[in-house]
């Protein structure tokens, strides 16, 4: 095996490698390299070492929009509906005005930071149809959130290209991740829950807000809940968790928890009034329409008792809370509320946790360290007494 360079036109090489059938024919491989001479030859002395160490890949004239387009056909059956619709967003509408046209085969790291760099510092074209009377406007650089999601999804594609042997590496992986500042945390406190929840009781928003604010559930979670779930009685006082709605373009699926497992949650003695109310409530509305709920009823639903879309649940929210004059949140955040009360209050992050559905008790303290440097303050203090207490008197 053995290779070696020509030059075509200042700067620009062909590396010519020889290769060898079985049964010793010569075949003759071309790859194009641009720089000096002494660039050429390394490139042509990696590619002869690949070929020795049995690493090398032939090259084809599959763009990465073309791979990219692939690969998703091949990923779709084995991830959820609505992951294959972001994967599909990323790399159709993300990934391939950026980096499509590349030949896959001669995608370099520098290539692939070069564009992401580029995506994050100058402003984008707005494609959107316009009056002819409007004139376009450029859009802002992508956030620094949004390239970490491009370069996680196209890790991932390339992965794949190296297992299909289309490349010899992944040049994806040594790629420089942008610096993702963590968004702020949003979340009331008592005062302003105590006022959200008597302002939003005359509204249909009442119980979703509840069941998030005082149960720590996901809007998803929520919009799954059936009556069969809950349990209201006077020793046992629960729901559970078993399923969340999750919107894609073809509907409302149902699916397993985002934990990948069901859980309970202990009810107040409060929430368990207000739930009984709501119940009450809905069988009457349900009955004047001829409609009879059972226990496979949802606890949050229309007036006819069909479920709820994710979306529509997000837009009364913003409604509902633009009545008020209280600090605009979005509904996930009345979540976080639950959960930096509870730990203000000194419960476990453990109880916390499993209460949240967190998968691990790390998930919970990394997310909410915030609200507990009182609790770290006690455990300095605490620690101190025991040892004072231990030493002593006259030692």
């Amino acid at each position: 095996m053995k290779g070696h360079i020509k030059e075509r036109s200042p700067g620009k090489w062909a590396i010519v490698l020889d290769l060898y059938d079985e049964a010793g024919k010569r075949r003759r491989k071309w790859h194009s390299f641009e720089g000096n001479k002494r660039g050429a030859q390394e490139e042509c002395a990696r590619l002869v070492a690949e070929m020795k160490n049995g690493n090398y890949v032939e090259p084809t004239k599959q763009t990465v929009a073309e791979f990219l387009d692939e690969w998703l056909k091949f990923i779709k059956p084995s991830v959820a509906p609505k992951t294959f619709e972001r994967y599909a967003e990323i790399c159709r509408k993300g990934l391939a005005p950026l980096i499509g046209n590349v030949i896959l085969a001669k995608l370099k790291t520098d290539r692939i930071d070069s564009a992401l760099s580029e995506a994050l510092t100058k402003p984008r074209s707005d494609h959107r149809k316009r009056k002819e009377v409007e004139e376009p406007k450029p859009l802002p650089p992508l956030a620094p959130r949004t390239i970490h999601h491009y370069r996680r999804v196209l890790i991932k594609a390339l992965s794949q290209a190296v297992t299909w042997e289309r490349l010899s590496r992944n040049p994806a992986a040594a790629t420089t991740p942008p610096k993702v500042e963590r968004k702020k945390m949003l979340a009331y406190d008592a005062a302003q829950t105590a006022q959200l929840i008597e302002e939003l009781r005359p509204t249909r928003m009442f119980i979703p807000m509840l069941l998030a604010v005082k149960c720590g559930l996901r809007r998803g979670e929520i919009l799954a809940l059936r009556w069969r779930h809950v349990e209201l009685g006077d020793n046992l006082r629960q729901l559970a968790i078993v399923e969340s709605a999750e919107q894609t373009k073809d509907g409302v699926r149902y699916k397993e928890p985002k934990s990948g497992r069901a859980r309970t949650v202990a009810l107040s003695a409060a929430t368990v009034a207000e739930l009984k109310a709501h119940r009450t409530r809905q069988a009457e509305e349900q009955l004047r329409l001829g409609i009879r709920p059972d226990a496979d009823s949802f606890v949050v639903a229309q007036v006819d008792g069909q479920p709820l879309q994710p979306r529509s649940l997000t837009h009364e929210w913003i409604r509902v809370l633009s009545k008020t004059k209280l600090p605009r949140i979005r509904f996930h955040d009345l979540r976080h509320t639950h959960a930096s009360q509870m730990l203000s209050a000194g419960v476990h992050p453990k109880v916390a946790s499993e209460r949240l559905g967190h998968s691990t008790i790390g998930i919970t303290l990394d997310l909410y360290s915030h609200v507990m440097p009182g609790m770290q303050a006690d455990a300095a203090e605490a620690v101190d007494a025991a040892i004072r207490s231990a030493v002593k008197p006259g030692s």
